[in-house]
């Protein structure tokens, strides 16, 4: 790490401020705690924090003893646990920064604070063994082929083992268990004859399909997160501390520290048929990277094509299982192009008001948001990766962002498929052929930028005054 800071940091184990009662507001909040302190579980979840606040630990502090963490270890045990806690013991042992649980860290923070959960609590991993345990593959002894997932965080139980009796705080960052899933496109696809009841994939005629899935929380090493997107790793740092409103401090006061558990979404894969045969070269694959649209693939609005686009990914990887070989979807919690469900429906409003058309698609965005895609899929092959997918037969997508950063790594895509034109909804004509003429793969028209001008979407006329 090239970049220094000049740093002005709280001395650690400094003690915790006292309340100064500058206002009402402040005098009724130390009434209601003191009310509150009558009651013995609020007493007990306030003693729990008496003690002194640790902003930061630093190296060479005596109290500071990381577990060693050699990312890209082929062995295990040499490799270590990943330790992110700040309880007991654990936070002298901790080797990397952030949370457990991704987005969802916040709800275990305050549960914690309404009494629900304490602070202590350590789950019982019982039973909770993989369903599916995928053979290890020579990436997850590569730091560079994986940087933003813990290769062996669904196996914490079988190699750390150890660390748990001692009391330490590890826990699995990939869970991996089977289900039966239902789809109306699936079961429409059933009645319509497109798909086969088999008994194995799909198994009655009412579409239900047997799926194995792999949930994944993020885990960034830090170096190679930062070499994949060709930037400084002190600069990454920085940039995630100050646009975190600085609630990681240990991202700037420990560059020992190589590990980072961010605060978002993770992703999910789901496998139809054997899930060994994912890794099997011998065997065709059919793979939909899917990256989550809350407002079609839930709520199924006809505005873009991603409902339609999972679900035809979805018919296809049933089918190549059917037919022998693997089927893989995989889905990113990276709603609205990695803006978020606000931004989108901000850019919604522009679009509906300022006249939708394919040319300005883009426009809409960049005003709004400052860039058109915040997904940035430089990380999304690490998945790939940790299943031993060394070539895909049909990749079920358009997107020329996701075709190269599996290409880059080293992956071979033998087809692209595009979206059947009659699945596309005719309000989302402006966003697919605006994409379109961006760069995404298209064995159809593909439209200049004069036509893009009179493709035109639904306007709101009835439902509102547009003339803002």
């Amino acid at each position: 790490m090239n970049t220094t800071y000049s740093l002005d940091l709280v001395e650690p184990e400094a003690p915790l401020p006292k309340r100064r009662k500058t206002n009402d507001m402040a005098k009724t909040m130390v009434q209601g705690n003191a009310e509150q302190q009558q009651q013995p579980w609020s007493n007990s979840i306030n003693n729990r924090y008496k003690g002194r606040i640790i902003l930061t630990t630093y190296p060479g502090q005596s109290v500071v003893d990381p577990v060693s963490l050699n990312w890209g270890a082929a062995d295990p045990q040499e490799r270590g646990p990943v330790l992110v806690s700040r309880h007991g013991e654990t936070l002298k042992k901790r080797n990397a920064i952030g949370a457990h649980g991704g987005s969802y860290g916040i709800y275990a923070a305050l549960a914690i604070a309404i009494g629900d959960l304490p602070t202590d609590f350590r789950p019982n991993f019982q039973n909770t063994q993989p369903t599916f345990s995928p053979p290890q593959q020579p990436a997850w002894g590569d730091a560079n082929k994986i940087v933003s997932m813990d290769p062996f965080g669904h196996e914490v139980v079988k190699n750390y083992q150890s660390y748990l009796d001692a009391g330490l705080d590890v826990r699995p960052t990939i869970a991996i268990t089977r289900a039966n899933m239902r789809l109306s496109e699936v079961t429409e696809a059933v009645r319509e004859n497109r798909l086969q009841v088999d008994g194995s994939v799909v198994v009655n005629a009412s579409g239900d399909v047997r799926v194995t899935k792999v949930a994944v929380e993020p885990v960034w090493y830090l170096p190679g997160v930062s070499k994949r997107f060709g930037v400084d790793e002190g600069v990454l740092r920085r940039a995630l501390f100050e646009h975190t409103g600085g609630s990681y401090p240990e991202l700037i006061t420990r560059p020992d520290i190589k590990v980072f558990l961010p605060p978002i979404g993770g992703l999910t894969v789901y496998i139809f048929g054997p899930p060994e045969r994912v890794s099997d070269p011998n065997v065709k694959l059919a793979l939909r990277i899917h990256d989550e649209c809350n407002g079609s693939d839930v709520f199924q609005s006809d505005i873009c094509t991603c409902r339609p686009y999972l679900a035809f990914g979805i018919e296809e990887a049933i089918k190549e299982a059917q037919n022998g070989g693997s089927g893989v979807v995989i889905y990113f919690r990276k709603e609205g192009r990695a803006l978020g469900e606000v931004v989108k429906y901000l850019v919604y409003n522009s679009r509906k008001r300022g006249g939708d058309t394919a040319d300005k698609y883009f426009t809409r965005t960049e005003n709004i948001a400052g860039v058109r895609d915040m997904r940035f899929q430089a990380l999304m092959p690490d998945i790939l990766h940790w299943l031993g997918i060394t070539k895909i037969d049909r990749m079920l997508s358009m997107s020329n962002m996701k075709h190269d950063a599996i290409v880059e790594q080293g992956i071979p895509i033998y087809e692209r498929v595009p979206i059947p034109d009659h699945m596309i909804p005719e309000d989302s004509r402006v966003e697919i052929d605006a994409k379109i003429n961006a760069g995404y793969f298209t064995t159809g028209k593909q439209y200049t930028e004069e036509e893009l001008k009179h493709v035109k979407g639904r306007g709101w006329q009835g439902w509102e005054d547009v003339t803002h």
